[in-house]
């Protein structure tokens, strides 16, 4: 445990920080969930809103740093890919 009133105060914003992280990447599986049990359903609406959320919170992970852009972008298209297959059926 940390013994300096500093050390104490960047272990409290640490754990602050882990928090809100992992917050941010449940929020973008859970996200990828709803989107992936939706598509057999074939509803369009819903999808679209939900591919639109998705794709901006992807974003913002890459902006914040957590995210390389490169997975992102592979996550994006590769997901808007199986809405598009989904919608033509």
């Amino acid at each position: 445990m940390p013994i300096k009133q500093s050390a104490k105060k960047e272990l409290r914003k640490a754990k602050k920080r882990v928090l809100k992280n992992l917050k941010e990447k449940r929020l973008i599986r859970d996200l990828k969930k709803k989107i992936l049990k939706i598509l057999p359903q074939g509803e369009a609406a819903p999808l679209k809103e939900l591919l639109i959320k998705f794709q901006k919170e992807v974003d913002k992970a890459v902006k914040r740093g957590w995210l390389k852009k490169n997975n992102a972008g592979r996550q994006k298209s590769r997901l808007a890919a199986l809405v598009k297959k989904a919608r033509k059926t």
